[in-house]
């Protein structure tokens, strides 16, 4: 190995540490907490170090996001790849998307609710976020009706997940009615 391999090799490694530092932080502390001063103590390397990985908290908070919704991609793919049928795949998405965000409340908010610079519908969406969205859509164009366009409801039924994520998370909604609140998405959204 190259003295370069072994360079990109290590800083490869320092940059997932900070990423993983990040979030594991965020999900004991919150963003709030998570600061470069406070990363650089925990990985025990200098600021100067985390700024040649990431211009600061905004790209350290984008990379965690991009993490999270290769992870999410995964996570609805496996979900749906045992249900038989469509009713089944579309009811173990929306379950499978909602764990996701309820496991992962720091991530989830990364991904959708804090500015980590990543552009979303655009041609220049970084392929994590794009790979996120097509695994929406490998369910739901199966029960988006006649005459609907397959994105547009992706777009609806996940705004509707992010709704119901969001507002389970910050306290809203009561969780005794998790349950009936996905079966009647599914019921009324998904032409099953």
């Amino acid at each position: 190995m190259s003295v370069q391999e072994r360079k990109e090799r290590e800083r490869a490694v320092r940059e997932r540490l900070i990423v993983a530092t990040a979030r594991e932080l965020a999900e004991q502390q919150g963003w709030d907490a998570v600061t470069t001063r406070r990363l650089a103590e925990r990985i025990e390397y200098s600021q100067p170090v985390l700024y040649s990985h990431f211009r600061g908290k905004r790209e350290i908070i984008g990379a965690v996001a991009l993490e999270g919704a290769a992870e999410m991609a995964a996570a609805l793919r496996a979900a749906t790849s045992s249900a038989d049928g469509p009713r089944a795949r579309v009811t173990a998405l929306a379950r499978a998307y909602l764990d996701f965000a309820a496991r992962n409340p720091a991530v989830y908010d990364a991904m959708f609710r804090l500015d980590g610079g990543l552009a979303f519908a655009r041609e220049d969406t970084p392929e994590p976020l794009k790979d996120a969205f097509a695994a929406l859509l490998e369910s739901l164009t199966e029960v988006a009706g006649d005459g609907v366009h397959p994105g547009l409801f992706t777009e609806v039924f996940w705004a509707s997940l992010h709704g119901l994520a969001t507002l389970t998370l910050a306290g809203r909604l009561p969780p005794e009615y998790a349950e009936p609140r996905v079966e009647l998405l599914v019921d009324r959204l998904a032409m099953v």
